[in-house]
C-alpha cells in the first residue's frame, strides 16, 4: 500500500509541475515575452493546454464568467495542494 501512496504523490507532483509551467507560460505570452506564433512555443503551449484541459474544463463549468481572467488554473492548483495535504496527513492508512 505504501507504493500506492508514492505513486499518487508522484502523479500529483507531475501535475503540479505541468500546471506551474502552463501558468508561467501563459504569463509570458500575456506580457508578450513569448510569441505564440513561433512553432516551438505553439507546440509546447498546445501540449500543455491539451494535458490540462481535462482538469480545467469541469472547473470552468462551475465558476462564474470573469471575462478574460481565467480562475480555473488557480482553483485546480489549490485543489491539487489540498489533495496533497490530505494524502500526507493520512499516509499511515497506506502503510
Amino acid at each position: 500500500m505504501q507504493s500506492l501512496y508514492q505513486i499518487l504523490m508522484l502523479l500529483i507532483d507531475v501535475v503540479w509541475y505541468v500546471m506551474i509551467a502552463h501558468i508561467i507560460m501563459s504569463w509570458l505570452i500575456s506580457f508578450q515575452v513569448l510569441n505564440p506564433y513561433q512553432p516551438m512555443v505553439s507546440q509546447i503551449w498546445n501540449g500543455l493546454t491539451r494535458l490540462l484541459d481535462p482538469i480545467y474544463t469541469p472547473i470552468r463549468r462551475f465558476l462564474p464568467n470573469t471575462g478574460p481572467m481565467d480562475l480555473a488554473p488557480l482553483v485546480a492548483f489549490i485543489g491539487l495542494i489540498v489533495i496533497q495535504i490530505i494524502l500526507q496527513n493520512n499516509r499511515m492508512l497506506f502503510m
